[in-house]
């Protein structure tokens, strides 16, 4: 007998039967749709008996512009002093007058993420849309749809500068007015941009250029952890190792 989620992923595969995305992803299905076919997969999911999601549960932003670089190897620079191996030109070192030259990305940089609940058929499934443009990343807005995405795509829009086409509000609803910047991309400074405080000669708060001295206490790591290197070959110093510690309880 085919499970629930079984059951699902072949609906999902039946009502999208181009989409080669579907697949289960750790703890749900997820999706990969493009900006284009948005609004018509999401009426679809919505509307299809067979699938009912009908209840948006998030929706978030992701910029992919540091993704997979980090701040210390842990493979070359762990025996040497922290000064002289901590990447110095990231994100956590950056100021507002800062440019930082961003990789090369094969994938777009800008991925707005849908959660989405069927509660006919107690079962979740991830819708991810890519924007295409970098530069200026839009998508449309799912409010049609689901008009509880009102205040999630005023949220994404604020921190990570996506543009939902056709939302009826898109305003900032986090930071304060004239806030310069997004606050969540990979290159918007750790610091900000301005502090505030009490002048008392003036007698109200007053905005000033940050005093804060940018400089990275944890660095970003990205460990090779051989306990997940299942693909590694019999002979590589990762596997000889695992095989090892397994073997001896001691280690």
């Amino acid at each position: 007998m085919a499970t629930r989620a079984q059951t699902m992923l072949q609906a999902l595969q039946g009502a999208f039967p181009d989409n080669d995305s579907i697949a289960p992803s750790l703890d749900l299905i997820q999706m990969e749709v493009a900006p284009e076919q948005l609004i018509e997969v999401a009426k679809e999911l919505h509307d299809n008996p067979a699938l009912s999601f009908r209840q948006l549960s998030d929706l978030c932003g992701v910029d992919y512009a540091t993704y997979g670089c980090d701040e210390w190897a842990t493979d070359t620079e762990s025996m040497a002093s922290y000064s002289r191996a901590v990447n110095t030109a990231s994100t956590g070192s950056l100021t507002f007058s800062d440019g930082l030259e961003l990789p090369v990305l094969d994938r777009p940089r800008f991925v707005v993420v849908y959660h989405l609940l069927s509660l006919d058929h107690n079962m979740r499934v991830r819708v991810r849309c890519a924007a295409g443009d970098d530069a200026m990343p839009v998508v449309p807005s799912v409010i049609p749809v689901w008009n509880n995405a009102d205040w999630y795509e005023r949220e994404a829009f604020d921190l990570y500068g996506i543009l939902f086409d056709g939302h009826p509000d898109l305003r900032r609803i986090l930071t304060d007015y004239g806030f310069i910047g997004h606050p969540f991309r990979k290159d918007f400074p750790l610091i900000g941009n301005v502090e505030m405080r009490y002048d008392s000669v003036k007698e109200r708060v007053v905005y000033q250029p940050v005093s804060i001295e940018p400089r990275v206490l944890v660095p970003r790591v990205i460990r090779d952890d051989s306990r997940y290197l299942v693909d590694a070959a019999p002979g590589d110093s990762a596997s000889d190792s695992a095989s090892e510690s397994a073997s001896d309880p001691k280690k």
